[in-house]
């Protein structure tokens, strides 16, 4: 795979394919990808907020003229910071997933902004909240939907180029969807992957996303693009789905012991990914795993799983 730097900015992965990064690759600091052949253009994904998504398509329409008017906009999944931007790409036609469609109607950015404004009437979580989301602005945000919805796959093209979309959720979102360009041998993970950091499981179930992990695998990509973090190879991919399939094991044995998914997490200890960022992540992913892989029925809202966060990231004295 060639030699991709993770630095905030457009960088070149193959012939006419480019991976927008942005570091850390932390909360909201999301990456995108645009693809051009001749005068036709793909986007992967938008960004966060109207500020960052415009700083992004500008660089982009510098260099090349294919960028000025998008033809389609693919969001891999509803988190907003993979589509809270879409209203500045001017597509032509905007593609998800059915599922992703109807997650998004469900996730407006008023009902971000309104939870970061409010978070010092929240205690721990609020706090937890700003110091993740405080980064972005979320007022006066249209979010405009997809314009055309599939189930399964949907083969597009960019010209001359193919790009393969899978349907791959529900896993980290309900409806998520990867990329692939088979001519060039690069996928855009969407969140399927996170390089370098603990993932988050919204939606699982668990064993849906060990299978999306798989799933790329066999693409045999020679780059894979993930939604958070440095450009990759395949290897990250794999090391990805042996973290689920050893926290699988893990939190099963605590749920049988009768251990709290913040209890489970605190006793777990993932030797070989200590040094991944947002560890504090692992109370969510257990809770579903708990509830979506085991059969149990812990509480899972919002404001239970972002306190747990938050009581795990040290935030309200406690570690």
């Amino acid at each position: 795979m060639p030699e991709v730097p993770f630095t905030e900015g457009l960088h070149e992965v193959g012939a006419g394919v480019f991976a927008y990064l942005q570091p850390d690759g932390g909360w909201g600091w999301s990456n995108a990808g645009l693809v051009v052949d001749g005068d036709r253009s793909l986007l992967v994904d938008t960004l966060f907020d109207l500020a960052h998504t415009q700083r992004m398509l500008e660089r982009m329409r510098r260099i090349s003229p294919a960028a000025e008017n998008i033809d389609v906009l693919v969001n891999t999944h509803a988190n907003g910071d993979h589509c809270y931007g879409n209203e500045l790409a001017g597509a032509a036609e905007i593609v998800a997933t059915a599922a992703c469609a109807a997650e998004m109607a469900r996730t407006p950015p008023e009902l971000l902004a309104g939870l970061v404004d409010g978070a010092e009437n929240l205690g721990p979580a609020g706090a937890y909240v700003r110091a993740i989301f405080g980064a972005f602005d979320f007022h006066g945000i249209t979010l405009v939907p997809p314009t055309r919805t599939f189930e399964g796959r949907l083969d597009l093209t960019v010209h001359d180029t193919p790009v393969e979309l899978i349907e791959v959720g529900p896993a980290h979102t309900e409806g998520d969807l990867i990329a692939h360009l088979p001519e060039q041998r690069i996928v855009f993970s969407g969140d399927i992957l996170f390089h370098g950091s603990h993932p988050i499981v919204w939606a699982g179930p668990v064993s849906n996303w060990i299978a999306a992990c798989q799933t790329i695998i066999d693409l045999d990509p020679a780059v894979v693009v993930p939604g958070h973090g440095p450009v990759a190879s395949v290897d990250a991919v794999a090391t990805f789905k042996e973290y689920f399939e050893v926290l699988t094991r893990e939190a099963r044995s605590r749920f049988d012991a009768g251990l709290s998914p913040i209890e489970a997490a605190r006793d777990i200890s993932l030797t070989g990914y200590d040094t991944w960022g947002e560890p504090e992540r692992l109370v969510v992913n257990i809770t579903t795993l708990y509830r979506e892989d085991f059969g149990g029925d812990p509480p899972s809202d919002a404001f239970t799983l972002f306190g747990s966060m938050a009581e795990l990231a040290g935030y309200g004295g406690a570690r």
